[in-house]
């Protein structure tokens, strides 16, 4: 379905409303399989939203030199990870793909030159947590990629002009962590909330930024000192945030679920963005 087709749609059942935008801190891949409070707070999020018409996914594990986006019929369920059990290799997530709405996309986001992909399929960012929200796979997904040539501001201008996909029935999915240092990683304190001092205030910055609006802070990141710079050393999993604040209006409420982190340096922290009446768990 094309995006003039969807033009004629209402954003979700019996509403008016741009569809939500979400930002899922999807942590270990090993979140597909494990019930747990962040995988719970998924499926009960998946039950509460509009059903949409496709799903637009920013994932941290895509990163490119140029824009991308999946343009396959049916896109792979990628495994890009290793030293996992045997039982998360054989999950598969097989929803269909659009490809006439990738192309409908491209033309959307001009004069960003975005290439249509036909080798990148889902991959762990994307179905680990879509698999919770929309269990059945029967919501076509594509994948936008992350062009590493780009900086925080290049991302947040693009997510900008994603801005008519709400009205049209797509769901944003931004898939990354906030806090994300496997190097400072406290691997014998998983099994529940814990965070570095450094981690703490990080994420105290990054909640108090996001509630207060401050996007020019978010995207300036790496100039807010030292637990910043460790909270994102690379920029891969925090770029997806500035996908979905960039869409944010003004009326529009956060609300933050799964706001913890675990191993000292992962942050699970998500949010959904949206004025519609919907509950979140969290």
């Amino acid at each position: 379905m094309t995006i003039s087709e969807l033009l004629k749609k209402p954003a979700g059942p019996g509403s008016d409303a741009p569809m939500p935008l979400l930002f899922l801190g999807h942590g270990s891949p090993m979140n597909a399989i494990e019930d747990n409070a962040f995988t719970r707070s998924f499926r009960a999020l998946g039950q509460e939203l509009p059903r949409p018409e496709a799903i637009l996914v920013i994932s941290a594990h895509w990163e490119t030199r140029g824009t991308r986006i999946t343009a396959l019929d049916r896109p792979p369920t990628i495994h890009d990870f290793g030293g996992f059990p045997e039982a998360l290799y054989q999950i598969q997530y097989p929803a269909p793909g659009a490809p006439k709405l990738a192309t409908e996309v491209q033309n959307l986001v001009k004069p960003t030159p975005v290439e249509g992909d036909l080798a990148w399929g889902l991959d762990h960012g994307a179905w680990t947590v879509l698999r919770h929200l929309y269990p059945n796979a029967d919501i076509p997904v594509l994948q936008l990629s992350l062009d590493t040539t780009k900086g925080p501001a290049d991302h947040y201008a693009l997510g900008k002009q994603l801005a008519a996909l709400r009205n049209q029935g797509i769901l944003i999915v931004a898939s990354g962590n906030l806090i994300h240092n496997l190097g400072r990683v406290a691997w014998n304190k998983l099994d529940g909330p814990f965070a570095h001092d450094w981690a703490r205030e990080a994420r105290e910055f990054i909640n108090r930024a996001i509630r207060e609006g401050r996007h020019d802070d978010l995207i300036r990141y790496r100039q807010q000192g030292t637990a910043m710079q460790l909270a994102a050393p690379t920029p891969e999993h925090f770029l997806p945030l500035l996908y979905v604040l960039a869409l944010q209006t003004s009326h529009e409420e956060v609300r933050f679920f799964n706001d913890e982190t675990v191993g000292g340096s992962l942050s699970m922290t998500s949010l959904a963005i949206g004025d519609q009446p919907w509950q979140l768990t969290g």
